[in-house]
């Protein structure tokens, strides 16, 4: 029975008798009895994205290697291997669905043997197809609660800032809507986009608003800060590991690139990976799989890749810091996102909206934007972006008014010596470092970059 081995039917709605992410799994079934894989298509096929059908424990393996499954439904008893056995083995070198076990023999040492190898779900011999649903279903939204409740505790790590305005470019200047129109022509290409720009400047946004209109808008997005995850860490954290596969892994755990299976993988501060991981991510890139560590099997997925860096890469790359070949697989489409004092008028338009929101997010009174505010806004060269506008409003609103000094500090635009980009960056850089008594973490929080930049620019000034 060839090809009743795959069915993959695009054109499924969800049944709402089941939930909704019935319609978008990929299931795998493994049974020896042709008659049972024949029932579990006519009741799987119309219901699911992508079924696959195997006869015994090795064409199951071969599957696996070759596509991701969101559940495997398997039968105990079967020639050669039993169920229990072959899924053991599955877990130890890199299993991550979740597995529904089916038997006919209802002993307690079977179940206690099936939840130790890994089963989520036990069905007992004969069940009605509505029985086999229901535990499909029960899978399907365990998974996806522990997908996004691990996504979203990992954000709120990442990140110690309130985030406003996170899915929408705001601004009406030729610049942003410039912007805006190339996000709007990629979004719907399966091509990786890198973006280019200053610290503070919209990165994640852009990346988030890629999310958005792309195909794969339902699905996850999952944000990660390169510069924020420890060295010997970070090939854990992007491609999951084993139980056992190093001291302290208690359990197998997926890792970022699989909680973004299906949508957008944002990879922000890119120059930061350690070089070790850069050739791992260039597999990735080029294999479309990723070898959690501990693992003999490599794990397909289905992601949009995002990059963002405020370095500039091809510099990095002449330092030997970053690998040439992975920048010329990352720099497909590059969008770069202008300094606020390029962006004619944008600044009084997020200043507007930023006092509107954080004064409700804070309970306090907004605090009004005059008309010597709104000059010394217009005027000012915004060394810290977006994000250093944003810190000036929630400090006003706390102060009850604009800082003292504000109209003449703020209002006077940077000229004569240290005029350039790079002299403004290294001012306010030095001077958010004085202002936290040489506190290197906390002056990079404040500045939204990783501590690890801050060491190397000051590196670099002090050469």
């Amino acid at each position: 029975m060839p090809t009743e081995a795959v069915r993959t039917l695009r054109d499924t709605t969800a049944d709402p008798e089941f939930g909704p992410w019935l319609a978008q799994a990929s299931v795998l079934v493994v049974d020896d009895e042709p008659g049972m894989r024949n029932f579990l298509m006519r009741t799987l096929g119309p219901r699911c994205k992508r079924l696959e059908l195997a006869a015994d424990t090795d064409e199951a393996s071969q599957k696996l290697d070759q596509h991701h499954f969101d559940v495997v439904i398997l039968d105990n008893i079967m020639p050669r291997k039993n169920g229990v056995e072959w899924l053991a083995e599955q877990r130890a070198i890199g299993l991550f669905a979740d597995a529904i076990l089916m038997t006919a023999y209802a002993d307690l040492e079977t179940a206690i043997q099936a939840l130790r190898a890994g089963a989520v779900d036990f069905i007992l011999k004969p069940f009605r197809s509505n029985q086999l649903l229901n535990a499909v279903a029960r899978c399907l939204d365990r998974s996806r609660l522990q997908r996004e409740n691990y996504v979203l505790r990992y954000e709120l790590k990442a990140t110690s800032d309130h985030i406003l305005l996170r899915d929408r470019l705001i601004g009406e200047s030729a610049a942003i809507a410039s912007v805006r129109e190339t996000i709007a022509r990629v979004a719907p290409l399966p091509t990786s986009v890198l973006l280019t720009g200053q610290s503070g400047t919209g990165k994640e946004v852009a990346a988030r608003s890629l999310h958005t209109l792309s195909d794969r808008a339902a699905k996850p997005f999952v944000p990660v800060n390169c510069g924020a995850i420890p060295p010997d860490m970070i090939e854990s954290e992007l491609f999951g590991h084993l139980k056992g596969a190093f001291t302290g892994a208690e359990r197998a755990r997926e890792g970022l690139f699989l909680h973004a299976q299906g949508g957008t993988l944002f990879l922000d501060e890119i120059s930061e990976m350690p070089p070790a991981t850069q050739s791992k991510l260039l597999r990735v890139l080029e294999d479309r799989k990723v070898r959690p560590v501990g693992s003999e099997r490599e794990v397909p997925v289905d992601l949009r890749f995002v990059f963002a860096t405020n370095a500039e890469l091809e510099k990095e790359v002449q330092a030997g810091r970053f690998r040439a070949d992975l920048f010329f697989r990352i720099n497909v489409m590059q969008i770069h996102l202008p300094p606020l004092k390029e962006r004619d008028g944008d600044a009084l338009e997020l200043a507007a909206l930023f006092m509107k929101k954080l004064a409700a997010q804070l309970g306090m009174p907004a605090v009004p934007i005059d008309a010597a505010a709104r000059r010394a806004l217009s005027a000012y060269d915004w060394p810290g972006n977006v994000r250093e506008l944003r810190n000036l409003i929630e400090r006003t609103l706390i102060l009850g008014r604009f800082p003292d000094g504000f109209g003449s500090a703020v209002s006077a635009p940077v000229t004569g010596d240290g005029g350039s980009l790079a002299d403004v960056e290294r001012r306010h850089i030095l001077s958010v470092l004085a202002a936290c008594n040489g506190q290197r973490d906390e002056a990079a929080r404040q500045l939204g970059i990783s501590r690890k930049t801050i060491d190397r620019k000051l590196v670099a000034w002090d050469g």
